[in-house]
């Protein structure tokens, strides 16, 4: 678990948060199942775990008081277009919404990817979900591609 705050940037502690861990359990577990609430608890253990070994990295918005207002799973991929971040899920607590919590959490993986020699932040949005599109658009994200997905597999 490592924990960093910009010295330029007031707002929450980020935290890369471990499986396994009662911050795993206790504080991303619930905030991801927001977005993805198909997952079972012990679904979402053994999705985090097998995520994690392959690179998936859960950063944690912590306020003062110790509350988590927000996670961004994101992973580092080299790809045929260059290395890129790709975000996984962003999801800020329904009570912090529009507080800045989302904002920092996409400034860290931004810096992120610069760090690691990125081309490029990229992240899937649901099609419907219109305020989602709105908080990235203002950041000068663009719809860069369309995602396609075959059902049914098993």
């Amino acid at each position: 678990m490592t924990g960093a705050r910009h010295p330029d940037v007031d707002g929450p502690l980020l935290i890369d948060v471990t499986p396994g861990t009662p911050r795993m359990r206790n504080d991303v577990r619930p905030l991801v199942r927001i977005l993805r609430p198909e997952l079972t608890a012990e679904a979402f253990d053994c999705f985090a775990a097998e995520a994690h070994r392959q690179g998936l990295v859960f950063t944690a918005a912590y306020l003062e008081d110790g509350t988590c207002a927000g996670v961004a799973t994101h992973r580092t991929l080299a790809t045929s277009r260059g290395r890129i971040l790709l975000v996984e899920d962003l999801v800020t607590d329904p009570g912090h919404r529009s507080t800045g919590i989302g904002a920092r959490l996409l400034e860290e993986v931004v810096e992120r990817a610069r760090t690691a020699g990125c081309v490029a932040v990229e992240l899937d949005s649901g099609v419907t979900n219109h305020t989602a599109h709105r908080f990235y658009h203002a950041r000068q994200m663009r719809i860069a591609a369309f995602h396609f997905r075959l059902d049914g597999l098993r």
